[in-house]
């Protein structure tokens, strides 16, 4: 038996390199996805002939779609398989990606577009592969992080090169020669993922429609109010009472979830601190992360002798300077692993949340520095490149073999919901900045976004300080039909010790779950 053993753990150790390998390769394709059109927008609005405020149809429409997909992509992997659902994602994403090539009219563009947004799956479903994988090793908390980490610079490295390649390519090739390529990248990740094996599938085979249509209900109507506040601006009544309405359909979706045996969204876990900690973290990071690029952007272009503020770059340092940010986010996320030693993996979030925190609160007194924000970005790149690696790696950790695609998938959906917030309202802070006039310019607004996006790190770090350490739920076991083994939480067996989510993933206390 023992001749045999090293070879097999071998081979399980070759395998998971290879799975990685492919991992990574998908998000190399989304890294050209987010990346590559950002420097060639223009000229695809006059590809189809529209003007280019029509440009943030494209950005609403995706994200609400995103934000729509994302939590019941993630539940089918629980349940049908997740590299099943990653392949299915990856081929839509391809069709989608040549329909941006070759779309011949706005109609298919924004179709093709917004289509397009379901990519916004592939990390969580890749972490939840990861975990799956690496079932029952006393490693197994610190590899899925490690390889969060890496697969997290990968795209943001990626995000970087389509970035340049793009703008290299802009003035020597055709519209369309250039738009194939993010398409033939996403391609060829399909046979290779094709390669791939599944993981077992555990827990009920049961899917919650009546949940997702709530969730989508919800979701949708308050995603369209918030995009009206951008469109319309903030004095429109209408948006603010779809917003409204889609909070408060939350509430029979949440009755739902909870009565429901096989819930779409397991809110009872949710009711854990280990949980809802994280899902609240991924909110408040998605205020900065998604929402303050836009504020970020108009500072930065806007011309001091016009405004009283601003740098007046061009559009080509304002893409070095972006490029600069993206790199220090890699660098965030490949120093998870470094940090979770030092801090332990909750302490490592806390550390990133406080650097975050302190990089945009430092936009207060030292705005009128070039130099200076040039500094504050990276500072502010190395705080959230940790924790868009940390927070996925983290949700799984504290969720139940048959909730890891669920719970990763939701803290996406939490980001892009803080990050739609957020817009809504810097909306608001920007429209009124000529209320309050400092050092001759209407800064007023901008203190605001950087005020709030420095609370939202100071806050999460506070969350998740007091959240590090979970105490076993209360609540009775569910029916059969939900986690399998009967009695006991959902990320719980019966009668097992307390379990410290601060700490590293160690000890024979600690189920085969994290």
């Amino acid at each position: 038996m023992t001749a045999f053993a090293a070879p097999r753990a071998s081979v399980r150790v070759h395998g998971l390199l290879g799975v990685v390998a492919v991992l990574a390769a998908v998000e190399v394709a989304s890294g050209a996805i987010q990346g590559y059109y950002g420097p060639v927008m223009v000229d695809i609005a006059d590809g189809v002939a529209i003007g280019y405020g029509d440009l943030n149809w494209l950005e609403a429409s995706q994200l609400i779609f995103s934000a729509l997909v994302v939590v019941p992509l993630a539940r089918l992997g629980d349940l049908v398989g997740h590299r099943t659902v990653l392949l299915g994602a990856t081929a839509v994403t391809a069709v989608a990606t040549w329909g941006i090539a070759l779309a011949p009219s706005f109609p298919v563009l924004l179709a093709a577009w917004t289509l397009q947004g379901v990519y916004v799956v592939w990390l969580p479903i890749e972490v939840a592969i990861i975990h799956r994988r690496t079932a029952g090793s006393p490693r197994q908390g610190r590899t899925t992080r490690r390889v969060a980490a890496l697969l997290v610079a990968t795209l943001e490295l990626s995000i970087i090169l389509a970035a340049v390649l793009a703008g290299q390519l802009a003035e020597r090739v055709s519209l369309t020669t250039m738009l194939t390529l993010p398409a033939v990248a996403v391609t060829l990740c399909v046979p290779a993922l094709w390669w791939l094996g599944d993981t077992p599938r555990r827990g009920a085979r049961r899917f919650d429609g009546v949940g997702l249509g709530l969730l989508v209900l919800a979701v949708s109507v308050t995603m369209a109010g918030l995009v009206l506040v951008r469109l319309q601006g903030v004095s429109s009544p209408i948006a603010w009472l779809l917003v409204l309405a889609g909070c408060l359909l939350l509430v029979p979706w949440w009755r739902h979830e909870h009565g429901h045996t096989d819930p779409l969204v397991d809110v009872r876990l949710l009711a854990d601190p280990a949980q809802w900690g994280i899902q609240l973290t991924a909110l408040l990071l998605g205020m900065s992360l998604l929402g303050a690029q836009v504020p970020l952007s108009t500072y930065f272009r806007s011309d001091p002798a016009v405004t009283g503020y601003g740098f007046g770059i061009s559009a080509a340092e304002g893409s070095l300077r972006l490029t600069s940010y993206v790199a220090c986010l890699a660098i965030g996320a490949l120093a998870l692993p470094l940090t979770s030693r030092v801090f332990g993996p909750r302490g490592a979030m806390v550390v990133g949340c406080l650097v975050y925190a302190a990089g945009y609160a430092a936009w207060l007194p030292l705005h009128g520095s070039e130099a200076g924000t040039w500094l504050l970005m990276a500072v502010v790149g190395l705080g959230a490149g940790g924790l868009v690696a940390g927070i996925p790696a983290a949700a799984v950790a504290a969720a139940p073999p048959d909730r890891v695609g669920s719970v990763t998938g939701l803290t996406n959906a939490a980001k892009a919901i803080g990050g739609g917030l957020a817009s809504a309202v810097f909306a608001i802070c920007l429209a009124s900045t000529g209320t309050l006039r400092i050092d001759g310019g209407s800064l007023g607004g901008y203190y605001a976004v950087w005020s709030i996006c420095a609370g939202s790190g100071l806050l999460a770090a506070a969350v998740l300080a007091l959240t590090a350490r979970t105490v076993r739920p209360t609540r009775p076991p569910r029916p059969a039909g939900g986690v399998p083994g009967g009695g006991g939480s959902p990320g719980r067996a019966a009668g097992e010790d307390r379990t410290d989510l601060s700490r590293g993933p160690a000890g024979p206390a600690r189920s085969p779950a994290r």
